[in-house]
């Protein structure tokens, strides 16, 4: 018998702070959780997004502390591709789900976040989705995951280490 990865209840999305819009993940999110595919409770920061949930609670910012809080309290943490968010999930060990920013959808000036996300999926820490299609698929292979522990302090040597196994010193 096949058993089916433990359901998330406290949910944050964050699309992070930068000025352009990130509707794609916030659409994806709330269709999901209309579907009743998504069962846990949403709380999301929305940003510079025009989107507006009608399924879950969101708010356009928080400030650092609220925005701490919100990480200790998720038991998945869906993300965009930005260095903080990141690094947040990763100070806290929280299961990730990263979803870049791409620039064809203007949701960014160019794809940087694609390249920081592969390197902390390849690593283990966070299960990468470009395709927002597949975010249940991706959310059930994070809640499946097992946690990893990571030394802290080490996000820079991960990346470079990533940066130079791909030849893009």
């Amino acid at each position: 018998m096949i058993s089916r990865p433990k359901e998330a209840k406290r949910i944050f999305v964050s699309v992070g702070t930068h000025p352009q819009q990130f509707n794609r993940l916030l659409e994806a999110v709330d269709e999901l959780k209309q579907s009743g595919k998504l069962k846990g409770k949403v709380f999301c920061q929305s940003g510079h997004s025009d989107c507006r949930p009608k399924n879950f609670e969101a708010v356009p910012f928080l400030g650092l502390e609220e925005f701490g809080k919100r990480v200790k309290w998720c038991d998945l943490f869906i993300t965009h591709g930005g260095e903080g968010n990141i690094g947040a999930g990763l100070q806290h060990e929280k299961p990730m789900v990263i979803v870049p920013r791409l620039k064809k959808f203007g949701e960014h000036t160019n794809d940087h976040q694609l390249e920081l996300t592969k390197a902390i999926a390849d690593a283990g820490f966070g299960i990468a989705v470009c395709d927002t299609a597949k975010l249940l698929r991706g959310i059930g292979k994070a809640m499946a995951a097992k946690a990893k522990r990571r030394e802290h302090g080490k996000i820079i040597e991960l990346i470079e280490a990533k940066v130079r196994e791909w030849g893009m010193e």
